[in-house]
């Protein structure tokens, strides 16, 4: 049953990526005022290079900074698994002693606080990776309306 689920949950994924491609796709121009082929990719390289300077967004080179923050928060991550089985050592720990095996006690404790700062992380790297999702579509669609800008002021229609 739990196989289905992520099986499930994994294709919805694929599917939200694929339209995330497609809604983030390059708007395209149209020659409004007789321009070449040529005229047209000399201009589209020009807009390209106006709108990376201008927006900081280079679509040809995704951004570095997702897998920076990733390798911080993979750190963190760990992190909590280790917090969350400290406290629940020492929870487990005054329990234990109250029963009378304050050892037993610090070790159920602390597999049982291990699980729990291991769904936190798990919660976290979801956010984190919703958050820098969000942030590479806002990069892109602030790209593609410079671009888009630069080629209708060369006289393109932009759909």
């Amino acid at each position: 049953m739990r196989a289905r689920n992520v099986r499930t949950c994994c294709a919805i994924v694929l599917v939200m990526i694929a339209l995330d491609v497609i809604a983030q796709s390059k708007p395209i121009a149209y020659p409004a005022k007789g321009q070449s082929a040529q005229k047209q990719q000399s201009d589209d390289g020009a807009c390209y290079s106006w709108a990376k300077s201008n927006t900081g967004v280079d679509p040809a080179n995704p951004a570095t900074t997702g897998a920076q923050s990733s390798q911080s928060a993979q750190a963190g991550h760990g992190g909590q698994r280790l917090g969350g089985a400290a406290r629940g050592a020492a929870g487990g720990a005054a329990i234990g002693a109250i029963a009378g095996d304050a050892g037993k006690g610090a070790a159920a404790g602390a597999v049982a606080g291990t699980m729990a700062g291991g769904a936190r992380a798990r919660q976290a790297k979801r956010a984190e990776q919703a958050n820098a999702q969000s942030q590479s579509q806002g990069a892109m669609s602030t790209y593609y309306r410079a671009w888009s800008a630069c080629m209708q002021g060369r006289g393109y229609t932009i759909q």
